[in-house]
């Protein structure tokens, strides 16, 4: 059955959906499918009813700790919604993500977001990776709204993920709106899953690609996109 998805993260949804200028009210009367709470009844303040809550109660358990005690009492809420707004992604309608701002222009040089900051959740461990995606499309008479691209990012982020599907959703995303002459895609991240725990090695740096098209097929053009990548941004 699909449910009304708790206030906080119907806007987060509609932030990563819509434009600046959208007003809010617009943004968050439209449905949207398959909330977290498809799998529990929801309360009247839209929230699960307490299976998230009770699951976080057994783990401070497990772990030693007394889920009664003061600096405890509010943690299973307090996870649940952190996590609801971690998964967003999730319930983002592509179609209203895209939202018709793909446009006929007559350009085929590549195109290319650089530097598109991220956050995410690994789904082996469920700690954060974080990190930037660089994005490139050479046009076949089509462009995406240069927003779009970001909010792109943000959707496959906000996810329980592993690296390299996020960097080959993202490409897949791009291919199949645009029908482009090729895509090229490079992620690099810090694993808190390598960092905290398991090899404790900071600063270890992943970085994944996906290239489609004519990234995949000439390598002149995969050259000129990793050429773009290391140039200075102009802020830098």
């Amino acid at each position: 059955m699909t449910t009304e998805l708790p206030d906080a993260v119907r806007k987060l949804v509609a932030e990563i959906e819509t434009e600046i200028g959208e007003s809010d009210e617009a943004a968050l009367a439209a449905p949207i499918e398959g909330s977290i709470a498809r799998h529990g009844d929801v309360r009247g303040n839209g929230s699960r009813s307490g299976r998230v809550e009770d699951a976080v109660r057994d783990i401070l358990s497990e772990i030693g700790e007394d889920p009664a005690r003061d600096g405890l009492i509010g943690t299973p809420e307090r996870v649940h919604r952190m996590y609801a707004e971690l998964t967003a992604g999730y319930h983002v309608d592509p179609d209203r993500l895209v939202n018709g701002a793909i446009f006929p222009v007559d350009y085929s040089e590549m195109v290319v977001v650089k530097d598109v900051p991220f956050y995410s959740l690994c789904e082996h461990h469920l700690l954060p990776f974080f990190g930037t995606a660089s994005v490139a499309y050479i046009p076949r008479g089509r462009v995406i709204g240069l927003s779009k691209i970001p909010r792109i990012v943000e959707m496959y982020a906000r996810r329980l993920q592993i690296q390299e599907r996020m960097t080959q959703q993202i490409a897949d995303f791009l291919n199949e709106r645009l029908d482009p002459q090729g895509v090229g895609v490079v992620v690099e991240a810090n694993h808190l899953c390598a960092v905290m725990r398991g090899i404790r090695k900071p600063g270890t740096v992943m970085t994944t690609s996906a290239v489609l098209g004519l990234f995949r097929s000439r390598d002149r053009t995969r050259a000129e996109f990793l050429d773009h990548l290391a140039r200075r941004s102009p802020d830098a």
